[in-house]
């Protein structure tokens, strides 16, 4: 594996902060100088803006272009999409203005998977915590620029982990959950490939409900954040509740609001487009 280098000129719907920490993501860490550095899969890139130009660099499995040009859904156009949800309503076209430089990521579907198993009822350092851990234990090593970056450990690495190995590295209520999951998957009871042919969000949501520690939320980011990209899903956390009932549902106790009733009005005004909708939402209410 060797060094290597792809710049491309800036587009508008790309900034690094609205793509890092709009919580799709848990292993990019920002750099003194503004640039953010990752692992994901066999590589660790850093990317940059500057000259207005974007520059991705770092180490890379396979050819660097192909590989940034999937994993940043760069073949997407991002502006036709925040043109047509900007129509729907006033507050949705705030929310895309606030963050109008978001891009969603095509993760690892294994990785996605216990990431997210690992991030319920957590926050994010915490979770950034735990996979870092999990990742230097587990993973491989890359060394770059003389400093040593752990890839996320595959499933057969991952396998050799029991229930107290997990606990030692601060999963807490969650190893047994991993613990599990990671069987399943390894053992081809819920296959992973045979999953990515799937084009049913509904069909997709009930297998991977059946994996222990994801609901319907955790399912949701899943499909949303992997290569699975159903972008019709509508994740639904404290704060997507909380956007979506002083928008449009005005309860007095936001708690009563039930996740049936948003997912129904997200069908209903974002349709297919829901996800990217939802990023939008919960990146300006979190951050704004």
């Amino acid at each position: 594996m060797k060094e290597q280098i792809y710049k491309i000129d800036l587009i508008k719907s790309f900034n690094l902060e609205h793509i890092f920490e709009c919580g799709q993501c848990f292993r990019w860490n920002k750099e003194q100088n503004g640039s953010y550095t990752g692992v994901f899969k066999n590589n660790v890139l850093n990317v940059k803006i500057e000259n207005n130009q974007i520059i991705f660099q770092g180490m890379c499995e396979n050819d660097i272009k192909e590989t940034v040009e999937e994993y940043f859904d760069l073949k997407r156009d991002y502006e036709k999409i925040k043109k047509s949800l900007s129509k729907i309503d006033e507050p949705l076209k705030t929310s895309i203005e606030y963050g109008s430089g978001i891009r969603l990521l095509n993760q690892d579907l294994w990785e996605t998977i216990i990431s997210f198993i690992i991030s319920a009822n957590n926050n994010i350092p915490r979770i950034k915590g735990i996979i870092e851990r999990l990742s230097k234990q587990y993973g491989k090593a890359i060394i770059w620029n003389e400093k040593t970056y752990y890839t996320f450990p595959t499933v057969g690495e991952l396998s050799k982990a029991s229930v107290e190995d997990l606990r030692k590295l601060g999963l807490g209520f969650r190893d047994q959950r991993v613990y599990e999951t990671t069987k399943l998957i390894l053992t081809k009871q819920v296959n992973l490939e045979e999953l990515e042919t799937k084009k049913s969000s509904e069909e997709i949501r009930e297998i991977l409900l059946t994996l222990p520690g994801v609901g319907p939320k955790v399912a949701d980011c899943i499909m949303l954040f992997s290569t699975l990209k159903c972008l019709d899903v509508f994740p639904i956390d404290v704060w997507v509740r909380r956007v979506m009932n002083e928008l449009y549902f005005k309860l007095p106790e936001e708690n009563k609001l039930k996740r049936e009733q948003i997912e129904a009005l997200a069908k209903e005004k974002y349709g297919e487009l829901a996800g990217i909708a939802q990023q939008y939402l919960f990146y300006w209410k979190r951050e704004a």
